[in-house]
């Protein structure tokens, strides 16, 4: 099996990303699950001496869920971490980031809009998802996709990566 790996800082579409592909991508061939959709909760890792293992929970969770298919996960996932702390279940043969990455004040506008219990109240709470949308873009080389989704529409950014991971088939 291959995971696809779609990553980016809060705000930069992952999730409405995932709604897309679900609608797009042969559902017997593809998996596609939102971290937030297996069942773990990061509040209960935060702060302990096993934060790491909350990926590798919802990692394993989504290829059980995967049952086989290629998965398309959505994640923060810092690609940095996850190849430095993170284990993969048995049946992951590859791994390939997509990442997703609008501009700051594309992040800020989304962010800003989201309800108040979503946490996203201040720009302080704000600022550390625009430094993690600079990496990745200072970063773009390293990944085999980076998609500025600023200006597209779900469907464009979605087709982009539809056609992208069938080139994997």
């Amino acid at each position: 099996m291959r995971l696809f790996m779609i990553s980016g800082a809060c705000g930069s579409g992952k999730s409405t990303m995932k709604d897309a592909l679900s609608e797009i991508m042969d559902p017997e061939r593809y998996a596609c699950i939102d971290c937030d959709e297996t069942g773990f909760n990061w509040w209960d890792y935060a702060g302990t001496d096993h934060e790491s293992k909350y990926h590798d929970d919802c990692i394993a969770e989504a290829v059980r869920r995967a049952a086989g298919r290629d998965l398309i996960f959505v994640s923060c996932t810092n690609p940095l971490d996850f190849i430095g702390k993170h284990v993969l279940p048995d049946g992951v043969d590859s791994t390939v980031f997509i990442i997703l990455n609008p501009t700051d004040e594309t992040i800020r506008a989304r962010l800003r809009a989201r309800p108040a219990e979503r946490g996203f109240t201040s720009d302080e709470k704000i600022e550390p998802h625009i430094g993690y949308n600079q990496w990745f873009r200072r970063n773009r080389g390293k990944f085999p996709l980076v998609i500025d989704n600023t200006n597209q529409t779900v469907g464009e950014t979605a087709k982009i990566i539809e056609e992208f991971v069938k080139r994997f088939a």
